[in-house]
């Protein structure tokens, strides 16, 4: 793929992307707006939030087509790319017999997620590796729907790892994976290790079947970015300790970071306190700040956050209209995207552009 139909600056974009992820715009600013528009509300209208079936994946690109193709005509620093939702979290627990359940999204999201697969770990040894599961069949089936669907038109985005402590999660649950720690470390460790196998022939799928764009993979956490890039998650060590994660979660990232060509992570606003310790992880390109309630947003303390995670490149969610005030007072951290929600048109997101493209920290 060497065109995105829906994206009308696209070298120009990455070329700001570029610099960015190589961590040569610590002075610059990035953003992307979120403009509303017809296709999400025809989806609310259609669809209630919570348990639903698996759609048709026709019907699924379909959306993405609609969406993406709104926001042609904003000049901003995104890059269109279709999320392979369905498979986000359910895929991997139903690649070993996991009950594969559905959830409908306001965002226009329909996730996956299973209920714990083992009762306890007496039952670990029957979990088997098998490219010929039906699951993996309807995998491949709607990345070449998905593949056909935007041909030369957006991207395909990479999805979540889960990998590690997660996947222990899906085996046993949450109150046992933490209890496991104690009681069946070793357990745990090959849990870890059948995961790791798991997520990068999953992962390595993708890869190899979806075209890439100029050498970069689509992310719907950082748009675009060099190399074949995973998405990774240290959700399990935001209630725990630094402590844990450098015990329970480090080796097994570096390695599955040194697997591909890096990767990215997202931190909610009860993990914070992992700052520090993920900026050291080799082959981190990004981060994704989270907000979450009982937490300030990350952007009202981001000078803060910005000082202790270094020269990372960071990705944060803000309303317009702070975003417009941070823009006027110069007050903008530089090495950012900015996530920009409730820009009130199209016009007005391209206008906020050109004093993007121009401002320097």
């Amino acid at each position: 793929m060497n065109t995105i139909a829906y994206k009308r600056n696209t070298a120009e974009v990455i070329e700001r992307l570029c610099a960015l992820y190589g961590r040569n715009a610590r002075d610059r600013i990035f953003a992307g707006f979120e403009i509303q528009g017809k296709t999400l509300a025809e989806f609310r209208a259609a669809h209630s939030e919570g348990f639903c079936e698996y759609p048709d994946p026709r019907e699924r690109i379909a959306f993405w087509d609609s969406l993406l193709h709104e926001h042609l005509t904003v000049d901003d620093d995104t890059v269109p790319s279709a999320y392979l939702s369905e498979f986000d979290q359910g895929l991997y627990g139903g690649l070993v017999g996991g009950d594969v359940q559905y959830m409908c999204h306001d965002n226009g999201w329909i996730s996956s997620m299973v209920p714990p697969l083992l009762r306890d770990w007496s039952e670990f040894d029957s979990l088997k590796l098998d490219h010929n599961h039906p699951w993996f069949q309807r995998y491949n089936h709607q990345m070449n729907v998905y593949i056909e669907g935007s041909r030369d038109k957006f991207g395909i985005s990479h999805f979540i790892l889960i990998d590690g402590l997660n996947f222990v999660f899906e085996l046993l649950g949450a109150t046992n994976a933490y209890m496991s720690l104690f009681e069946n470390p070793g357990m745990v460790r090959r849990a870890i290790d059948f995961a790791f196998d798991l997520n990068v022939l999953v992962q390595r799928t993708f890869f190899d079947t979806v075209p890439s764009f100029r050498g970069g993979t689509f992310s719907n956490m950082v748009q675009w970015i060099p190399g074949r890039i995973v998405s990774e998650s240290v959700d399990p060590f935001h209630m725990t300790s630094v402590e844990y994660f450098e015990t329970w979660g480090r080796a097994n990232i570096e390695r599955m970071f040194s697997e591909f060509d890096g990767g990215t992570l997202h931190i909610h606003g009860n993990g914070r306190h992992l700052f520090e310790a993920v900026c050291t992880l080799p082959g981190l390109k990004a981060i994704l700040l989270g907000d979450d309630t009982g937490y300030p947003l990350a952007f009202d303390v981001l000078p803060e956050l910005r000082r202790r995670t270094g020269d990372m490149p960071l990705i944060v969610t803000v309303p317009f209209g702070a975003f417009m005030e941070g823009l006027e007072n110069h007050r903008l951290s530089g090495g950012v995207f900015y996530q920009v929600t409730g820009a009130p048109d199209i016009d007005a997101a391209n206008r906020c552009m050109d004093r993007v493209r121009a401002y320097r920290e």
